[in-house]
């Protein structure tokens, strides 16, 4: 988990459509091939309903709440009920919304970096990464921002589920629990906007019509958790990822300094070079042969994107941090049709809030113990980022 790009150079050299006994599945790790399987409409993206139908009655029962909202995430659908939702969603969460949010992100990253003024050492990541996406998507919802421990929490539960070690203790019954009082406070907030809708983002979700297509109370709610699970957790990583990797190359964390309006640039390297996703999940739908060997339908094939990303077939010296390399572009949030509807919010906040990092203290460095790393394939980040910081 703290390194794994050497494993991953072994992979694509030597092995790159692996099958992994313990994974039960395919892992791709070339650039070419993972991209392909992104934009193959023969690679389902419903990896849930099947999961769930296989589960003993018992156990089902436990996990009703997951089934009845998880499998109402886009990312979890194929088309038409893909396209249906996205489409929807696309009509409120688009980029003239997301460009509005920035004085919002601006306000709350300066208001973090105001409390951490003086710390001299602190958690980056509970201090700063974790609360200030979090807190814009809550604004953007029109949650109470004293919600923010308590979704922060639950949202951590089902990250037990959605990204965690297949052998986390209880993680079935822990992110069934946090998903159904998650959906509580969203339907409440959703009855509320009805009610009496004010100038927020779930106002809008709530009153879109498109010719007669509207959301189900059920695609709402299980809208507004999505929009929170994957609208703070993969930003929280890429804003400590990015800084960590910045760190590492000190040249390149200096001219982003001296030149913050390098940030847009910036911000896709470091997305490229030790993103926040660590891998996606496709099941085969048709056969395929890939290197030699033979993908049946229904076998599960793992994209890893942090692979993809530094193949040396598709980028010059990937093991580099080069803020204004030009190149194809990263996989990180996918590609096609299922690429992340929120990336664009998730550059938003790495292009404010980097830069903004690097310009309040003059001296940053790594403090304590090395970092621990998430225990999830599907997800890359830190559990805690000390930093020492002085002006």
């Amino acid at each position: 988990m703290k390194d794994p790009f050497s494993l991953y150079q072994r992979l694509r050299d030597d092995d790159p459509a692996h099958w992994s006994p313990r994974l039960k599945a395919w892992v791709l790790t070339r650039y070419e091939d993972v991209k392909r399987v992104c934009l193959d409409s023969t690679m389902s993206s419903d990896r849930l309903r099947p999961f769930f139908a296989t589960l003993p009655p018992p156990e089902a029962q436990r996990v009703a709440e997951l089934v009845r909202y998880l499998t109402l995430w886009m990312v979890f659908r194929d088309p038409p009920e893909h396209t249906r939702l996205r489409r929807l969603a696309a009509k409120v969460f688009n980029i003239r919304s997301i460009h509005a949010l920035r004085p919002n992100v601006e306000g709350l990253t300066n208001r973090l970096l105001d409390s951490l003024d003086g710390k001299g050492e602190f958690d980056f990541i509970a201090d700063f990464a974790g609360p200030l996406p979090a807190l814009v998507i809550i604004d953007m919802l029109g949650a109470p921002r004293e919600e923010l421990a308590r979704l922060k929490r639950l949202s951590d539960e089902m990250a037990l589920f959605i990204g965690s070690a297949r052998d986390a203790p209880e993680k079935y019954a822990r992110a069934a629990a946090a998903t159904r009082e998650m959906a509580g406070i969203f339907r409440e907030l959703v009855g509320a906007r009805r009610a009496a809708p004010q100038r927020d983002l779930l106002t809008e979700l709530v009153a879109l019509d498109d010719a007669g297509d509207r959301l189900s109370e059920d695609e709402l709610v299980a809208t507004c958790i999505l929009l929170l699970f994957a609208g703070h957790e993969t930003t929280t990583h890429h804003l400590a990822n990015g800084l960590r990797a910045l760190l590492a190359f000190p040249a390149e964390l200096e001219r982003l300094r001296a030149k913050p309006s390098l940030a847009p640039a910036a911000v896709e390297e470091l997305l490229r070079y030790d993103g926040p996703i660590g891998a996606q999940v496709r099941i085969v739908q048709e056969p395929h042969t890939l290197h030699g060997k033979s993908l049946q339908a229904r076998d599960r094939v793992f994209l890893i994107m942090n692979a993809a990303n530094r193949d040396p077939r598709a980028y010059e010296d990937p093991d580099r941090l080069d803020l204004e390399r030009n190149g194809v572009p990263h996989l990180t949030f996918g590609f096609g049709a299922h690429i992340c509807l929120g990336f664009p919010l998730a550059r938003l906040e790495g292009q404010v809030a980097l830069p903004a990092v690097l310009s309040r203290w003059r001296h940053l460095e790594l403090a304590g113990e090395p970092p621990e790393w998430m225990d999830s394939m599907v997800l890359r980040g830190m559990k805690a980022m000390r930093l020492r910081a002085s002006a």
